[in-house]
């Protein structure tokens, strides 16, 4: 048996995009990339027995976008391929921005953390599922990269989804205190990564 220290993870840095980064990951994270085929440019982790997950994606810096604005930009764009544009569809609850002095990602030039809610149905199911959605976003212009760290944490399964079987075992969810040591532990490495 593993020690585990109190509060689940011991805290392990996991490295990302082939240890270009690395992060403390919550406990019961599962890289999804054995399962199926993801882009390059995300690694996506799931919670072993809820249907949490995270994704950590570089996407290219939007140099139009404000900093205080390009968190809730990507979240329309995510919301946006979930289907979820529709008014009412999703909702910012909140935007904050986080201190560099927190941060293990020093060569950020803003991070911010926005909380939102999404009614998004998977797999092209009618039934709509809300998910709150964390998203973590890391701005560094000069490498031309957004670094989007996005927490997606279903509240209500709709009866009628697939989700709704798994929904039963929750063996201690992943709490937004998981995420926010994942974005303070975030670690540039090998800046080549951003090409």
């Amino acid at each position: 048996m593993e020690m585990q220290s109190p509060g689940g993870s011991a805290g392990l840095s996991h490295p990302l995009f082939g240890g270009a980064l690395s992060a403390v990951l919550p406990h019961s994270a599962t890289d999804t990339s054995e399962l199926r085929e993801i882009p390059d440019n995300q690694e996506v982790f799931a919670h072993a027995h809820t249907d949490q997950s995270l994704i950590v994606e570089l996407v290219e810096y939007q140099g139009e976008v404000a900093d205080q604005d390009a968190a809730r930009y990507h979240f329309e764009d995510i919301a946006g391929s979930n289907k979820a544009l529709e008014p009412g569809a999703f909702e910012v609850t909140g935007v904050v921005s986080l201190p560099k002095s927190e941060l293990s990602l020093a060569d950020c030039s803003s991070a911010w953390m926005l909380t939102g809610t999404q009614c998004v149905s998977k797999f092209n199911e009618e039934a709509r599922n809300t998910v709150t959605l964390h998203l973590g976003l890391f701005r560094l212009p000069q490498f031309s990269t957004d670094v989007l760290i996005t927490f997606n944490d279903p509240q209500s399964i709709s009866p009628d989804s697939s989700s709704a079987a798994s929904a039963g075992t929750h063996r201690e969810p992943w709490t937004v205190q998981d995420f926010q040591r994942l974005l303070q532990t975030l670690t540039l490495h090998n800046p080549g990564l951003f090409g």
